[in-house]
């Protein structure tokens, strides 16, 4: 994990917490399926310990393509994208949501769509807060919290659910 300031809590407990989030989400697609505001909201409160100020972008995937070639040298669109911003109260931070692939991985994995919403929002919201999966010891930890976090949530653990 990457420390940023601070280092979370225990995700998952936020609504017993008087957690303050400032959310402004952007819809960048034509996507029929896409979330609503209330449902983003819920499930990242879930998931922060802290106040916080995000921007949600939700996006098709020419922009998804080229913000992970600009930002993380990679030319495909993948289905998540977190950008942080160090060391400020509240946290900040944007998280960019790519819906031909969210859509096409729900698919392929059998997975109910706003689960797989629910579980890259949960995920994109522990990166912000400085956790990673680079380490297999990161993984392990992120993936737990996101069980956690998802089953909190009234959903399946999403690490049991993929289909190869």
């Amino acid at each position: 994990m990457k420390d940023r300031g601070s280092k979370p809590d225990s995700p998952g407990k936020s609504s017993s917490r008087n957690i303050k989030l400032k959310l402004t989400m952007q819809y960048a697609t034509h996507a029929a399926d896409v979330p609503v505001r209330s449902e983003f909201r819920k499930w990242i409160k879930v998931a922060l310990v802290q106040d916080a100020e995000i921007v949600m972008r939700i996006v098709d995937e020419v922009e998804g393509r080229s913000l992970n070639r600009d930002f993380r040298g990679k030319d495909y669109a993948t289905n998540v994208l977190t950008f942080g911003y160090s060391n400020t109260r509240p946290l900040s931070g944007d998280i960019v949501l790519c819906t031909p692939v969210i859509e096409n991985e729900a698919r392929q994995q059998h997975k109910n769509l706003d689960a797989h919403y629910a579980h890259l929002t949960v995920h994109g919201i522990l990166h912000l807060q400085g956790y990673d999966h680079e380490s297999d010891a990161g993984a392990a930890i992120m993936e737990r919290l996101e069980a956690e976090i998802m089953e909190s949530l009234g959903y399946h653990n999403p690490y049991d659910e993929i289909v190869d």
